[in-house]
C-alpha cells in the first residue's frame, strides 16, 4: 500500500467506499500518541518550538498588543461617546475590561501544558489521530495570511487538543477564546491564560463598552497576523453531540478586517473532532434533564480526576482544507460599502454584510460535519434506539441482530458518504464486541443480548416514584441519542424526503419538495442547513435515496422501488423522536390556559406532560425531557411567526401552533 509522503507514526485507513474489502480511496491519519508512548515527555515538552509565523506580521508582544488596542481610534471614540461618567473613568473601566480578558501566551507555559497533557491523553485515550494533508496545509496557510481555527465543540478536550497538535508540529500555537467561568479557576485559569486563553463574559447584553473591548482587541490580533485565532462558532459546548446554530458574534469580528480591507486575505481552517467516548457523556446527559451544570473549578477539576482511570477510545481530530475568505466571498458581497465611513469609526453591517457572514459560518459547521468521522458505536446507537425501551431494559436485543442491523446500516451510511473509522483489518465482530465493551457505562452484553445500563438507584428509605424512574430511564436513553446524533448530518436530508413521501403519499416532485421544506422550517434548529440551498438538500436526498436503490426520480416524480422500503422505513424512524417530542410541546403551548410564559415555567412544565405521557404509554421517545429540544422548540416557533419573544417572555399564538402541530400529526 503506497504512500505519498512517509511518516514515522504508525498510519491509520478509513473506509470511504461501499467495498469491505477495497482501499483504494483512503484517507491517511497519524496516531500522535504512538511517539509518546515510546519517548520521553520531558524530552518532547522542552524540544526545539520552531513555528514559522505569518509572514506579514510584525514583531509584537502582549503588551504591545495590549497597548495597540488601547490606543486604537475605535476605542477612543467610543469612550468618548460613553455618557454618564468622566472620560477617565471610562477609559480606567475599558483597562479593567482588557486585564480581566486579555490572554498572555508565553512558551514556558505551553511546554508545562504540552508534558502535562502528554500525560493525561495517554491515560484517556487509546489513540489521537490526525490527517497529515490537513495538518502540512495548515502549516503553510499560516505564513501567508491571518488564520482563523474554527473546530466544532464537543468536549472541553477540544481546544487543549489542538494547542497539543500544533505544538508538535511546530505550528504557532492559537490564541483561543474562552468562557470566562475557566478564568475564575484557582492557578488553572492563569495558566490556560498563558497558554493562550482570552476569556469572553457570556451574558454581554447591550453593554456597548464591552462589545467594542472584545471587537477592537480580537480584530488587531487579526489585522496583526499575532498568533491563529481559535474560537467555537457554535458559542457552546454542544450538550446533544450534534451541530448547533452558529453564533454570529465573533464571525463579524474576524471577519471584519477583510471587509475594511485592512488585510488582503483571512484563512478559516474548519476542524472535526470526533470522539468514540465523550468525557462528558453522563453530565451533558443530566444537563438535558435539568440538572445544572457544575460549576467550573479547580476543586471539580481535582475530583474529576477519577475519569483518568476509563478508556475513552480514539479522537480523531481532522483538519480541513484551509478556505480562502477573499475567493469565498466574491461576488457576495460589495466591500465598497465599508469606504463610505472612516475605518476607525463603528459601522452597523449592511443586511448584505450580515447575509455574508451568516452563509460563511453556516458553511463552516456543515465542513465541520462532512469531516466528522462516524464510529461503529454511533451506527449502533442509531438501531439500538429504534427497538422498543422494554426491549431494552427487559428482554434484551438478540446480539446477531444488532450485529447484523449494524452492518446493513454500515453500508446504507458508505452510500451517503459518510467517513467511517471503522477499522479495516479487524474482523466485524470483533469491532462491535470492543465498541459495546467501550461503552460499558450505557449498554451490556449478557447471554447473547444487549441490555440498557439504568443508573444505580441511590440509597433510600422510600420506594422510588414513577416519575423518578422515567428520570433515571432517560439519562442512559439520552447517552444513546446524544451518540446517534454523531451521525445525523449523514442521514437527516434522505430522512426528510422519506418522510415527505410517506405523509404526502405522492410521486410528484413540486408537492414532495414543498413538504420537505416544511420539514426544515420546522427543524431547522435541530439539523444544519445552509439558508437559501433548500433546492440543493432536496437534490442530494433524492441521489443518495436513488443511490442505496430505494426511489428513482425524474423531473417531475420521486418513484418508490421495491426494494427500497427498508431503508424508507429505518429513515422514517430516525426522524420520528424529533417529531413526536415537538409534538408534546406543541400540544402543551395549545392546551396551557395562559398565553403568556416564561422559559422558566415553560421547560419543567413541558417536562412533567412529557413524563405523564411516557407513564402512560402514550409517547415512546425519552427526548421529549431534554431541554435543549425544549428551548429548540421556542426559537423554532419564533422563527415560524407562531410566538413572540417578549424579554423574558413569550407570547403563543395557539392558532398558529395547532396548524403546524395538525401538519405533524400526520407523521404520528
Amino acid at each position: 500500500m503506497g504512500c505519498s509522503k512517509i511518516y514515522k507514526n504508525k498510519l491509520y485507513y478509513l473506509y470511504k467506499d461501499s467495498g469491505r474489502a477495497g482501499l483504494e480511496d483512503v484517507d491517511e491519519f497519524v496516531d500522535i500518541l504512538e511517539e509518546r508512548r515510546r519517548s520521553s515527555d520531558l524530552g518532547y515538552a522542552f524540544r526545539t518550538f520552531n513555528p514559522q509565523p505569518y509572514k506579514g506580521a510584525p514583531s509584537c508582544s502582549t503588551a504591545d498588543l495590549n497597548k495597540a488596542v488601547l490606543e486604537s481610534q475605535y476605542l477612543s471614540y467610543m469612550i468618548a461617546m460613553e455618557t454618564g461618567s468622566s472620560v477617565e473613568e471610562v477609559r480606567e473601566e475599558v483597562c479593567g475590561i482588557l486585564e480581566e480578558m486579555s490572554q498572555n501566551l508565553q512558551l514556558g507555559f505551553i511546554r508545562m501544558m504540552a508534558y502535562t497533557l502528554s500525560k493525561v491523553f495517554k491515560r484517556l485515550f487509546t489513540s489521537i489521530l490526525v490527517n497529515m494533508e490537513g495538518l502540512n496545509m495548515l502549516q503553510q496557510a499560516v505564513q501567508e495570511s491571518p488564520v482563523i481555527l474554527m473546530p466544532n465543540h464537543r468536549s472541553y478536550m477540544d481546544f487543549l487538543a489542538i494547542s497539543y497538535i500544533l505544538f508538535t508540529y511546530d505550528i504557532p500555537v492559537p490564541v483561543i477564546a474562552a468562557g470566562i467561568p475557566l478564568a475564575g479557576m484557582k492557578m488553572v485559569g492563569e495558566i490556560l491564560r498563558r497558554s493562550g486563553a482570552f476569556f469572553i463574559r457570556r451574558a454581554i447584553g447591550s453593554d456597548k463598552l464591552y462589545w467594542a473591548v472584545l471587537s477592537e482587541y480580537v480584530k488587531t490580533i487579526v489585522r496583526r497576523g499575532f498568533a491563529p485565532v481559535e474560537f467555537y462558532v457554535e458559542g457552546l459546548r454542544s450538550r446533544t453531540l450534534k451541530s448547533l446554530l452558529p453564533k454570529l458574534g465573533m464571525m463579524h469580528m474576524v471577519l471584519e478586517p477583510f471587509f475594511k480591507g485592512e488585510v488582503y486575505d483571512i484563512t478559516l481552517v474548519p476542524i472535526s473532532i470526533s470522539y468514540d467516548r465523550v468525557l462528558e457523556e453522563s453530565l451533558l446527559a443530566h444537563e438535558l434533564l435539568g440538572v445544572p451544570k457544575p460549576k467550573e473549578s479547580t476543586t471539580g477539576l481535582l475530583k474529576a480526576t477519577k475519569v483518568l482511570q476509563e478508556n475513552y477510545g480514539s479522537m480523531h481530530v481532522n483538519f480541513g482544507r484551509p478556505l480562502s475568505v477573499r475567493q469565498l466571498c466574491h461576488g457576495k458581497i460589495n466591500r465598497c460599502q465599508f469606504n463610505l465611513v472612516p475605518r476607525d469609526l463603528p459601522q452597523q453591517p449592511s443586511a448584505e454584510a450580515q447575509a455574508c457572514v451568516s452563509w460563511l459560518a453556516h458553511l463552516m459547521v456543515r465542513i465541520q460535519e462532512e469531516g466528522l468521522l462516524i464510529s461503529p458505536w454511533s451506527l449502533m446507537a442509531c438501531m439500538l434506539l429504534q427497538a422498543p425501551t422494554t426491549v431494552l431494559t427487559e428482554e434484551g436485543l438478540l446480539w446477531h441482530q444488532l450485529t447484523e442491523k449494524t452492518l446493513w446500516l454500515r453500508k446504507l451510511a458508505l452510500d451517503f458518504g459518510a467517513r467511517l473509522n471503522w477499522p479495516g483489518q479487524v474482523p466485524d465482530s470483533d469491532v462491535i464486541s470492543s465498541t459495546v465493551a467501550l461503552h460499558c457505562s450505557v449498554v451490556q452484553r449478557k447471554a447473547g443480548r444487549v441490555y440498557l445500563v439504568q443508573e444505580n438507584e441511590p440509597l433510600r428509605k422510600c420506594p422510588i416514584s414513577p416519575e423518578d424512574g422515567v428520570i433515571r430511564m432517560a439519562a442512559p436513553l439520552l447517552m444513546l441519542a446524544s451518540y446517534r446524533n454523531q451521525s445525523m448530518h449523514v442521514f437527516v436530508r434522505p430522512a426528510m424526503l422519506a418522510t415527505a413521501i410517506r405523509v404526502t403519499e405522492s410521486t410528484q416532485r413540486d408537492e414532495l419538495f414543498s413538504f420537505f421544506c416544511f420539514l426544515q422550517d420546522v427543524f431547522s434548529n435541530e439539523f444544519i442547513f445552509i439558508p437559501g440551498k433548500s433546492p440543493q438538500d432536496f437534490e442530494e436526498a433524492c441521489v443518495l435515496l436513488k443511490k442505496c436503490g430505494a426511489v428513482n426520480f425524474s423531473q417531475q416524480e420521486v418513484m418508490v422501488l421495491d426494494a427500497g422500503s427498508e431503508v424508507l422505513s429505518f429513515l422514517q424512524a430516525l426522524l420520528q423522536p424529533f417529531i413526536d417530542s415537538y409534538q408534546v410541546m406543541f400540544r402543551y403551548l395549545c392546551e396551557e390556559g395562559v398565553h403568556v410564559l416564561s422559559e422558566k415555567q415553560f421547560l419543567p412544565a413541558v417536562r412533567n406532560l412529557a413524563t405523564e405521557l411516557i407513564l402512560s404509554g402514550e409517547l415512546c421517545t425519552y427526548e421529549a425531557l431534554s431541554s435543549d429540544m425544549q428551548k429548540n422548540v421556542l426559537s423554532a416557533l419564533r422563527r415560524l411567526e407562531a410566538v413572540t419573544k417578549l424579554r423574558n417572555e413569550y407570547r403563543v399564538n395557539k392558532a398558529a401552533v395547532r396548524r403546524i402541530g395538525d401538519i405533524l400529526c400526520k407523521l404520528q
